[in-house]
């Protein structure tokens, strides 16, 4: 993937992200045309047609208020991510955004799909990917899975073995899964923390920073280092 990353930690499609989005944007390079913005609520997929509706209209009146020409794709199950009629257009995007949900179904959701071929040669020629939640989990080595108490496998885009969304807001009861995580990284492994309404944004053999609200967390086997807006982040 050659174009940027976002991976953010919450609030997609709301105004508190608008300045984040505004900035992935015009990082694109378009001579003068608008991005192509396709929004993916498959994440949502199992909570059915109200929920990914609803997703998929806040994307386009997101993109929409940002002056991009923005389409919701119904990519909600594995019949759906192999129809054909959605290949040319995710691989045209400028822009590819997958909102939050359920982090395992969509990964099963998208493996080895034709709608997972597309984007990724999307960003292979220089198209965004951005990903809140659910989306930014699945591109780690392996997802956490605070319910099951466990983790699940990850596509392994982005050189880090988890990352955790929400990460400011996550219950007391949940911190010792974190704890835990932690200590089962290894001699040079990171996990990402990305706190609500903050993304981290960067590119593979880049350089990465903190953007948005709050602030971005790495962590080693023996430390965590937090990050406010702005700052770069080292994931290396």
């Amino acid at each position: 993937m050659n174009g940027l990353i976002a991976l953010v930690g919450s609030g997609e499609y709301l105004p508190v992200m608008e300045d984040v989005d505004r900035y992935l944007l015009e990082s694109l390079n378009l001579s003068g045309r608008h991005a192509r913005v396709v929004c993916l609520a498959t994440a949502a997929g199992k909570e059915g047609e109200q929920s990914v509706n609803r997703w998929s209209n806040m994307g386009i009146q997101h993109f929409n208020k940002l002056g991009a020409d923005v389409q919701a794709l119904p990519i909600i199950d594995r019949a759906s991510a192999d129809d054909v009629q959605y290949e040319s257009i995710l691989e045209n995007a400028d822009l590819i955004y997958f909102s939050g949900g359920d982090p395992g179904y969509l990964y099963e959701t998208l493996k080895d799909t034709c709608a997972w071929y597309a984007a990724n040669r999307a960003w292979a020629r220089g198209a965004i990917y951005a990903g809140c939640s659910a989306g930014a989990m699945i591109l780690a080595n392996r997802m956490p899975s605070f319910r099951l108490a466990g983790t699940q496998q990850g596509f392994g885009i982005v050189p880090v073995e988890f990352v955790v969304p929400h990460f400011d807001a996550i219950p007391a009861i949940w911190k010792p899964v974190v704890f835990a995580l932690q200590k089962q990284l290894k001699n040079g492994q990171r996990m990402i923390g990305v706190d609500e309404d903050t993304a981290l944004i960067g590119s593979l053999g880049g350089e990465w920073k903190a953007m948005g609200k709050s602030q971005v967390h790495v962590f080693s086997k023996e430390r965590k280092i937090s990050h406010k807006s702005g700052e770069v982040v080292l994931l290396n």
